[in-house]
């Protein structure tokens, strides 16, 4: 059990597991860019996301980092067990809503508006831009991913530059809107 995604990434690298349940809305670490080092990190790992999100933006963000299932928190129990069996088994698993959304997507591309390709962050950007998203400053930010102040400001001023946004609040909507980070 970990309480952020930093936390599952190291605990993922030191355990080694056959399935992991990965949610999306974590702290320090959002469970798309987790999911995506766990996978770089740990071969033969099978990440199966639980999350109360089912809008489009998370379940793609964690259908592209790799994951082998997703299922809606509100998921019977009997559910999340027949998941890990179908993952374990090296298949993919959908809940029945999430089906329907990646469906809907599939089928009809272009009917979302707005849905011009994002300007592509670096590992290191998204991380930034979720913990200034998640209020922390930039001197926190600096000793949490072991990097000085000034390559802190050099990352916000790049995301700012690629997606053209000038404050943090600006960047704070952008993170939620995008699932980088949740509201909650």
């Amino acid at each position: 059990m970990a309480e952020n995604g930093r936390q599952a990434l190291l605990l993922a690298r030191r355990l080694k597991p056959d399935v992991i349940i990965m949610d999306i809305a974590m702290p320090d670490l959002n469970g798309i860019d987790a999911t995506r080092q766990i996978l770089d990190e740990v071969p033969g790992v099978k990440v199966i996301a639980l999350s109360m999100h089912s809008e489009k933006q998370f379940v793609e963000g964690m259908l592209r980092a790799g994951v082998m299932g997703y299922l809606l928190k509100e998921s019977a129990f009997e559910e999340l067990i027949k998941a890990i069996r179908i993952v374990f088994a090296g298949k993919k698993y959908l809940s029945p809503e999430v089906t329907d959304i990646v469906l809907r997507d599939y089928l009809n591309p272009s009917d979302e508006k707005g849905s011009e390709r994002a300007p592509d962050l670096t590992l290191r950007e998204r991380e930034v831009l979720q913990l200034l998203a998640e209020g922390r400053a930039t001197k926190e930010i600096a000793k949490r991913l072991n990097i000085s102040i000034k390559t802190v400001e050099s990352h916000r001023r790049n995301i700012m530059d690629k997606l053209d946004l000038h404050t943090v609040a600006e960047l704070t909507k952008y993170a939620v809107r995008r699932g980088l980070t949740s509201i909650e």
